[in-house]
């Protein structure tokens, strides 16, 4: 039982999971003081306000606190837009750059007798009829 125990932790899925979780961790960290420590004064700076958590109103003696709101709403896709801009559109132009450089899957293959090419479907060769 500790065999398989030991068996599944070691598995590349769990170990690739945990990795993911914990570099995840480290990023979110880094987008938070990227957002925090960057994006949100020039923000304050343009809107010459750097805190909307002190907006709210009443209502039937209710206290409605709408700028808490407003500023989980601006982090957010402050967050998802640095995410995007930054992290995203450059992978993907990446690994579609990295795709264009791949070789494309062979179509033929070489007679073992002569080393002409024939197509990978051919059961003989056409310049010797060797099978292939």
């Amino acid at each position: 039982m500790l065999k398989d125990f030991k068996q599944f932790l070691l598995r590349g899925n769990v170990v690739d999971l945990a990795v993911g979780v914990v570099v995840g961790a480290a990023f979110g960290g880094v987008v938070s003081a990227f957002v925090g420590d960057i994006l949100t004064p020039l923000i304050a700076a343009i809107a010459k306000a750097p805190d909307f958590g002190g907006l709210s109103f009443s209502l039937n003696g209710s206290q409605f606190m709408y700028g808490h709101f407003l500023n989980a709403a601006i982090s957010f896709l402050l967050v998802s837009g640095s995410v995007f801009f930054l992290i995203v559109k450059p992978m993907n132009a990446l690994v579609a750059r990295s795709r264009k450089d791949a070789p494309a899957d062979p179509t033929t293959k070489r007679c073992v007798e002569c080393l002409s090419e024939i197509p990978l479907a051919a059961k003989r060769c056409a310049c010797c009829g060797q099978p292939a």
